[in-house]
């Protein structure tokens, strides 16, 4: 890992008059990743109840916003191989500004199918902002401290999805037990009355969120984030290989297990967040306070992002913080399944501190050494954030297949840790370049 100068310090490193500006954006980006992303966790209990639905139908939520980067990933390289980044990232906040106003008819209608159609466009606007932002952030500098400007990104994110909750959880479910109780002793015409009534309260957030994307995206497009140019490397090669013989991302084995832990990574965060609100009220807590549960999700995010800020690389290596990240996604989650109550819950909030360099370690791990396959291995990347949209949604079948037990079906995640703990202890080796 010495040898890194000629793939770890790309132009735009050079340019430090424009780091400060870029890195100020991009943390803005990763803000509204959070204020966005971290809204489903508040979405899903309510459409449960405006919707009327079942558990494994009411996370069709998270299915429908995270299955768009598996759809959109590689669309999403291409545009930026055309138009770049700094364009890339102002189109996909246009993209997140449609699928916010798809919301306004969706809940004047009251209509899942076209929330879930709302959904799917924030998610896809949200493929092509982690498409570009991603890579830069990672070669914005050197690739050993790439996790620590990861973390600090995460900590944006975090902080922007507790501010997001809190604002939402205040509009939807200030007054949740009495309106809950008025609607149990509804039937009929009136019944559906008071519930486009309670879907309706969606209609002002979202259209406040389009109105701030719009105008960032306007920002974002007139800043002149400076431009990376991931080709150079390769620019003077012949043929269809690279300088290490790779014809492919697909002759790349860390890459593809990088994707693959990603893709489970992004599974087990969504589960352990966009499922505590419900499991919450299976455990006896009513509605408001359940609903607040993501919020201690997120704090316990925001204390290992500043760890890692704090300690990789200097003290830990993205590597090592990653071992142990894993194996505590392990422990957490025994505690979790054979504990009960708000024991339970704790453990299950403790997840989110064990995920918290999980992407940080994962990222700059598979994303090494890629040169001209940055991009499409940044793409493949994104693709796995697809496990958002799998795992919840085995996780509702699991509880709808077993009578409504929420607390066994969370056993799903010890396998995805034990990939995870493969890929940091030596997969990330597997095709990796001597220099």
């Amino acid at each position: 890992m010495s040898n890194q100068t000629a793939t770890a310090t790309p132009p735009v490193a050079a340019q430090r008059n424009n780091y400060t500006q870029a890195m100020i954006i991009i943390a803005t980006l990763f803000f509204i990743f959070g204020f966005v992303t971290w809204l489903n966790s508040v979405l899903i209990p309510f459409l449960k109840q405006a919707c009327e639905l079942t558990d494994t139908v009411a996370y069709l939520v998270a299915f429908a916003f995270y299955i768009s980067y598996v759809v959109m990933a590689i669309p999403s390289s291409l545009i930026l191989k055309k138009i770049g980044f700094p364009r890339g990232m102002s189109l996909g906040l246009l993209t997140i500004a449609v699928g916010s106003i798809i919301f306004i008819p969706a809940a004047q209608m009251r209509s899942y199918p076209l929330f879930l159609v709302g959904l799917f466009t924030q998610g896809a606007g949200l493929a092509l902002l982690q498409t570009a932002s991603n890579p830069y952030i990672t070669i914005l500098g050197p690739i050993e401290s790439a996790a620590k400007r990861i973390s600090i990104m995460g900590i944006c994110n975090k902080v922007a999805g507790i501010i997001g909750i809190l604002v939402l959880v205040k509009l939807l479910f200030s007054d949740t037990e009495a309106v809950s109780a008025k609607i149990d002793t509804l039937t009929g015409a009136a019944r559906e009355a008071e519930l486009d009534l309670l879907a309706g309260r969606l209609v002002m957030p979202y259209a406040i969120m389009a109105g701030v994307l719009v105008l960032l995206a306007v920002f974002v497009r007139k800043s002149n984030l400076p431009e990376i140019n991931q080709e150079e490397d390769a620019s003077a090669e012949t043929g269809g290989s690279d300088k290490y013989g790779r014809k492919s991302v697909f002759d790349i084995p860390y890459l593809l297990l990088g994707v693959l832990s990603i893709f489970l990574y992004v599974g087990v965060e969504v589960l352990a967040i966009d499922t505590l609100a419900l499991y919450g009220e299976y455990t006896g807590l009513a509605k408001d306070v359940a609903s607040h549960l993501a919020i201690y999700c997120l704090f316990a995010f925001g204390v290992g992002y500043l760890l890692g800020v704090s300690l990789v690389p200097k003290v830990i290596s993205q590597k090592n913080a990653l071992m142990i990240c894993a194996i505590l996604g392990i422990v957490f989650t025994a505690g979790a399944l054979l504990t009960s109550g708000m024991t339970s819950i704790v453990f299950i909030i403790l997840l989110s501190f064990a995920h918290s360099l999980m992407w940080p370690g994962i990222w700059p791990l598979a994303i090494n050494k890629l040169g001209r396959f940055t991009k499409t291995g940044s793409a493949l990347l994104v693709m796995g954030i697809g496990g958002g949209a799998i795992l919840p949604l085995v996780y509702g079948g699991l509880v709808d297949s077993m009578g409504g037990d929420r607390q066994l079906p969370y056993a799903i995640m010890i396998p995805c840790y034990l990939v995870i703990l493969y890929f940091a202890a030596s997969g990330h080796k597997k095709g990796l370049p001597a220099s």
